[in-house]
C-alpha cells in the first residue's frame, strides 16, 4: 500500500451547503463570487447564498425533497452555481447533464436517474424538450434559467421568496450529486457521490491547490463535469475566490478574459494546453496576471507542460482523478513544483491510499524509493470514493472492491521521487479532448444501421484531440454503405465529442472465444 505523503485532513461532518456557506463573515459577504464573462455582471457571496436558499425553498414548495432527483442541463453561467447548490440545500440529488448530450443520451439519463424536474438554458432548450418528452416529463417540469416563452425561469422561482426547508440527512450516505460516467467500459452509469464525498475532496485538495481569496479563477472547464464541479466551483467557493464563467471555449475570448479580468488561475484540459503552447494568437494578449495553471481530465507529457509554462510565465501543475473519486486523487503540489516532472500526475493527496497491482498476478508491484517501479493498475481508497453506481450492482462490484478500493482501469508507474505516471489504460475508454467516449456505446449505435453487420471502435492517437474514435466496420451482405454515411449516421445519435472520425472496412471483427472484441488486434503495431 502507498499512502499520501501528506497528513490526513479532518473531513467535516457537514452537508455541502453548510461546509461552503454556513460561515460567511462580513468581508466574505461583499466579495464577488461570480462574474459572467461575456457580460461582466457580478454576484457577491451574499447574493449567491440568498439565491441558493430561495431556490431551495422553491423546490421544497414543489414537493421535492430528500427522495427526489433534479436534472441540471446547463453551460458555465453564474446561474449554474445557484441551481446546483440550491438543489443540494433542499436535500435533493442533482444529476448534472453534459451540455453536449444528444436528446437520446439525455433521455436515458433522465429515465435512469428518475429526475422529476429539469433545469436548462435557452440555447439547450430544444434538446431538453425532446429528452424530457421522451422520458415522460411535461413542459411544466422544465425551468429555463434565462427565460423562454411558456416556461418558468430562475427569476420566477427566486421571486417566490420561499424559505429554505428544514432538511435532515446523513452526509455520509445521502447522495448529493449523480454525474454520469462510463467507468472503465460500457454505457454511462450514475455515480453516487455523497455530501461527504464532495466535502472530503475539497478538504483534501485545499492543501495542494493553493487558491486564495485574492485569486480570480477562469471557469472554462464545465461545471457539469465532476472536475469542474469540485475543483473549480466548490474549491474556489470554499476559498472565497472569484469565478469568471465562460459558457463555451473560444480561444480569443478565453485569452481576452485572462487579460481583461486579470485572471490569476485557470483549470484546463490538455487541448487548451496545446493551444497555449502553440497557437500564434497567444502572443497578442497580456497574460501577465496568470500565476497558475492546473491540468487534468487526461495526461499530457513533460514537453507540453514546459512549453506552456515557458510561454505563459505561469506555473503548471497536473493532477489525476475520475468521477468515481469525486474526482481528485493525485496532484503535483505547489511546494514540489520544479522538483516533480510536469509530465507526472504528482502524488496522492491527503487521506488517500493506493495500490499498484500487477494485472496478471494481482500482486502488488514493488515500489522502491529512488527507483522507477514496474507498471500496474492503480487502485485508490479514501473518503472521496463513491457509494457505487446507481442501480448497477454488477458494475459497482467490478469497480469498487470489498476493501474500498476503486480499480481505476489506468496503468500507472511510480517514479524515483514517489511521483505517479499514467502510462496506459486497461479500460477501453477513448479520451477525446479530455471527454470520455465509451467504444461500446458507439458500437451499439453502429449496429443499428442496416448496412452494418458488425463493428468495433478504438481510439487512435491525434495531436490536437489526444485520441479520436475510429470505427472498424463489417458491411452487411450487399451493402455499399460508405465512410461519410457512417460518420453522419453516428453523429445523429450521439454528442458531438463522441462522433466517429475515421472508418475502416474489414472482413471480420477480431473477438475472443467468449465474444469479447480484441481491440488490441485492431491497433497499429508499435
Amino acid at each position: 500500500m502507498i499512502r499520501s505523503p501528506y497528513p490526513d485532513v479532518v473531513i467535516p461532518d457537514q452537508s455541502v451547503f453548510d461546509f461552503l456557506f454556513a460561515e460567511l463573515d462580513d468581508d466574505d459577504r461583499q466579495r464577488v463570487a461570480l462574474v459572467d464573462g461575456p457580460s461582466g455582471e457580478t454576484t457577491t457571496y451574499e447574493q449567491l447564498r440568498e439565491r441558493i436558499l430561495a431556490l431551495a425553498g422553491a423546490l421544497a414548495e414543489r414537493g421535492l425533497g430528500t427522495s427526489s432527483t433534479v436534472a441540471l442541463h446547463c453551460t458555465n453561467v453564474p446561474a449554474f452555481a445557484v441551481v446546483f447548490h440550491g438543489i443540494l440545500r433542499a436535500g435533493v440529488t442533482a444529476t448534472t447533464v453534459n451540455a453536449l448530450s444528444s436528446p437520446e443520451e439525455m433521455e436515458r439519463q433522465l429515465r435512469s436517474s428518475g429526475a422529476e424536474l429539469v433545469f436548462t438554458v435557452s440555447p439547450l432548450l430544444e434538446t431538453a424538450l425532446a429528452a424530457a418528452a421522451a422520458a415522460g416529463l411535461g413542459r411544466d417540469r422544465i425551468v429555463v434559467l434565462d427565460g423562454a416563452e411558456g416556461f418558468a425561469s430562475l427569476r420566477d422561482l427566486l421571486a417566490e421568496r420561499r424559505p429554505a426547508p428544514e432538511v435532515s440527512f446523513d452526509p455520509a450516505t445521502h447522495v448529493a450529486a449523480l454525474p454520469y460516467s462510463s467507468g472503465t467500459t460500457g454505457r454511462a452509469k450514475g455515480v453516487r457521490l455523497t455530501h461527504r464525498n464532495l466535502v472530503a475532496n475539497v478538504a483534501q485538495c485545499a492543501p495542494v491547490l493553493d487558491i486564495t481569496p485574492d485569486d480570480r479563477v477562469l471557469a472554462i472547464l464545465p461545471f457539469f463535469h465532476i472536475y469542474g464541479m469540485t475543483v473549480l466551483l466548490n474549491l474556489a467557493v470554499s476559498r472565497r475566490a472569484t469565478l469568471v464563467t465562460m459558457p463555451r471555449f473560444d480561444l480569443p475570448q478565453f485569452l481576452g478574459l485572462i487579460q481583461d479580468q486579470r485572471i490569476s488561475f485557470v483549470f484546463i484540459a490538455p487541448p487548451i494546453a496545446v493551444a497555449l503552447a502553440k497557437h500564434p494568437l497567444v502572443a497578442d494578449y497580456d497574460l501577465s496576471s496568470l500565476r497558475g495553471l492546473m491540468s487534468g481530465a487526461a495526461p499530457f507529457d513533460t514537453a507540453l507542460g514546459e512549453a506552456v509554462a515557458a510561454r505563459t510565465g505561469a506555473t503548471v501543475q497536473q493532477g489525476y482523478g475520475m468521477s468515481e473519486l469525486s474526482p481528485v486523487s493525485h496532484v503535483i503540489p505547489p511546494d514540489r513544483l520544479g522538483e516533480l516532472p510536469i509530465g507526472s500526475v504528482g502524488v496522492p493527496i491527503a487521506n488517500i491510499e493506493c495500490r499498484l497491482v500487477d494485472i496478471q498476478t494481482q500482486a502488488d508491484v514493488a515500489v522502491v524509493p529512488g527507483q522507477r517501479s514496474g507498471s500496474g493498475e492503480l487502485w485508490v481508497r479514501g473518503p472521496n470514493v463513491m457509494l457505487g453506481y446507481l442501480n448497477d450492482e454488477e458494475a459497482t462490484a467490478q469497480t469498487l472492491d470489498a476493501d474500498g478500493y476503486v480499480h481505476t482501469g489506468d496503468i500507472a508507474e511510480v517514479g524515483p521521487l514517489g511521483e505517479f505516471y499514467i502510462v496506459d489504460r486497461l479500460k477501453e475508454l477513448i479520451k477525446y479532448k479530455g471527454d470520455q467516449v465509451p467504444p461500446a456505446e458507439l458500437e451499439a449505435v453502429l449496429l443499428t444501421h442496416p448496412g452494418i453487420a458488425d463493428a468495433a471502435v478504438i481510439g487512435v492517437a491525434d495531436e490536437e484531440a489526444g485520441e479520436i474514435p475510429k470505427a472498424f466496420v463489417v458491411r452487411s451482405p450487399g451493402s455499399e454503405v460508405g465512410e461519410q454515411e457512417i460518420i453522419d449516421f453516428v453523429g445523429e445519435h450521439v454528442a458531438r465529442y463522441k462522433r466517429v472520425r475515421l472508418v475502416e472496412f474489414i472482413d471480420q471483427v477480431p473477438k475472443s472465444s467468449s465474444g469479447k472484441i480484441l481491440r488490441k488486434d485492431l491497433k497499429p503495431a508499435g
